[in-house]
């Protein structure tokens, strides 16, 4: 078994508005970050909530573990860990009080462990939680979701709105969540510098379509941005282009083999690209 997720062409409509998840699939393979990329309404939060089976797909199939996931499996539930953008605890209980109240709910919860976090996060644990910055609120939802030791962590735009320090440190913990080889992490966001230090695997969403997934190291070495000029444009093999935009004075052409290209056009600029420029591309590029 090489994946510890499986989603298999599945599709959500919501009849009160125009958005539906279209025909997504992609895998997380054991002992990986995948980078779940797309803009705010994307479908990002709606995939998640589908994977987790707290909202109903209209259709395909999702594989945790190897297997389905149903309502009654509080056993498959306990090997996820889940944290959310904002605050989802009550925020006049303490840390210390909410450890007691998850000691409840989770069979492996490991008190130790969270207490270990907690120090190494410098969260106080008798300070009521509405008193902590999101910094704290999200280095504490961090805490509980890996102190029921889970095997799969998922976090829905965990690090929005958190400054560059508190980022890294939440990067540093998913690294090392990792180095045990039977976790992953999916990671939703749109801070995709935080995804070019640590994803292995970025999935590309946009309008609840699936645009790509691609290896990180494919992305940074394989793909790049040839810089055309009009009549340039004009002579490319069109099996070479992905995407490509149309600028004032030249046209920005997506390619995904980078020493293709070079070998190919020797006289146009070839750049190298961050992951943002590559989504932008895939996103408002046109396509041949």
């Amino acid at each position: 078994m090489e994946n510890i997720l499986e989603v298999q062409q599945v599709s959500k409509t919501f009849s009160k508005s125009k958005f539906s998840l279209e025909n997504v699939s992609f895998n997380l393979p054991y002992g990986a970050i995948m980078g779940f990329v797309g803009e705010n309404g994307a479908g990002k939060t709606t995939m998640i909530g589908c994977i987790l089976n707290t909202i109903k797909k209209d259709s395909g199939k999702i594989k945790l573990f190897g297997k389905e996931m149903f309502d009654a499996d509080t056993a498959m539930r306990e090997k996820i860990g889940v944290v959310y953008d904002g605050n989802n605890f009550p925020t006049n209980w303490t840390a210390r009080q909410l450890a007691g109240i998850m000691a409840g709910f989770y069979t492996q919860w490991d008190n130790a462990l969270f207490l270990k976090y907690i120090e190494n996060f410098k969260l106080p644990t008798n300070q009521k939680i509405k008193h902590y910055s999101r910094g704290m609120t999200m280095k504490l939802a961090i805490t509980v979701a890996l102190s029921h030791h889970p095997q799969l962590l998922i976090l829905d735009e965990a690090t929005s709105g958190l400054d560059p320090i508190v980022r890294d440190e939440m990067l540093d913990v998913f690294l090392n969540f990792v180095q045990e080889e039977n976790h992953s992490v999916l990671l939703s966001s749109h801070i995709t510098s935080d995804l070019e230090k640590i994803a292995d695997y970025i999935t590309f969403i946009h309008n609840g379509k699936l645009i790509a997934t691609v290896s990180k190291n494919e992305l940074i070495y394989n793909y790049a941005i040839m810089r055309c000029k009009e009549s340039q444009f004009l002579t490319l093999d069109t099996s070479d282009i992905l995407a490509y935009r149309k600028r004032d004075f030249q046209i920005d052409v997506l390619v995904s083999d980078v020493k293709n290209a070079q070998r190919k056009y020797k006289n146009v600029v070839i750049d190298h690209v961050s992951v943002d420029e590559i989504f932008l591309m895939l996103v408002k590029g046109e396509r041949i």
